[in-house]
């Protein structure tokens, strides 16, 4: 028994399919885009500033770059939390593996400055705001596996729309 048997009754289920495959196309295409393309980003707190506001930002990621290994150091990369991994973190990139970065190892206290020589494979990343801040002086450099996109375009607040380039 085909569709053409069921008379008007298998022209709404024809069309219901058809709909059906389009939405389901809809939701394949967010997924890919949302996936390995481009991802809206929220980033919020003191740890970028004065860069990025202490109030909630959205932002674009593109995700192409960190997939071939094109990041840099300066770029402002979101990555997974390595003390937490469903969170997700904004910081700037400030060395590649194989880069001997020196930085301040307590901000607050003193000005005891360390070396310290990027493994293969991590990177490293700090907030803006060294004095508020938990990066790569807190928890080691980090897998790059861990990057998820780099910002590329900023798309809240409206008045600061447009591209968000190294700064």
């Amino acid at each position: 028994m085909g569709l053409r048997n069921l008379g008007p009754l298998g022209s709404f289920i024809k069309e219901g399919w058809e709909k059906a495959f389009y939405v389901a196309k809809f939701f394949c295409f967010l997924h890919v885009t949302d996936k390995y393309l481009i991802d809206l980003v929220l980033s919020e707190g003191p740890s970028m500033l004065p860069t990025i506001d202490l109030k909630p930002n959205v932002f674009l990621a593109e995700r192409i770059s960190t997939r071939f290994g094109k990041v840099a150091c300066g770029d402002i990369v979101v990555l997974r939390s390595p003390q937490n991994p469903r969170k997700h973190i904004t910081k700037r990139l400030v060395g590649m593996e194989g880069d001997s970065v020196t930085y301040l190892s307590s901000p607050k206290n003193s000005d005891k400055h360390e070396n310290v020589l990027v493994p293969k494979g991590h990177v490293w990343v700090e907030g803006d705001n060294r004095y508020n801040t938990t990066d790569s002086r807190n928890f080691g450099p980090v897998p790059y596996g861990l990057i998820e996109g780099r910002i590329f375009w900023r798309v809240w607040p409206l008045k600061d729309f447009g591209p968000f380039w190294k700064k």
